[in-house]
């Protein structure tokens, strides 16, 4: 089993940059990939970016493409998420997700379903 923790969350000012955590732990960790989606009040939950646990390869949603980089750290399980530039509507509460290697190809990476391990979420609030 595997379990991943967020942090980095909290309250920012509109144009501010901040960086989210994600480990994972449990078991040796050999997923196929992470990923953060977000979710904010009375919306569903957003795809915001992945990334290939081998070859970290990225993707990114189309409304944070320029602004959010993914990353990750092999070494300590974990997986970023630099966003700059925060506007108010990027505020959610932002999920990390893994995939284990079992889940399939990537053309899914996007899609919620491919991840079967999920962390419970880090609020994130951005103020005008």
């Amino acid at each position: 089993q595997v379990q991943l923790v967020e942090s980095g969350g909290g309250s920012v000012q509109a144009g501010d940059s901040r960086t989210l955590s994600c480990v994972a732990s449990g078991r040796t960790f050999s997923g196929s990939a992470m990923a953060w989606f977000r979710q904010a009040p009375g919306k569903a939950r957003e795809f915001v970016a992945a990334i290939t646990w081998s070859r970290g390869t990225t993707y990114s949603g189309d409304s944070v493409k320029a602004r959010f980089t993914i990353s990750k750290d092999n070494a300590k399980n974990t997986v970023y998420l630099q966003m700059n530039s925060l506007k108010p509507e990027d505020t959610a509460v932002y999920y990390c997700a893994a995939a284990s290697p079992d889940r399939g190809g990537f053309y899914s990476i996007r899609l919620e379903r491919f991840y079967n391990y999920w962390g419970k979420g880090t609020q994130l609030t951005v103020s005008s």
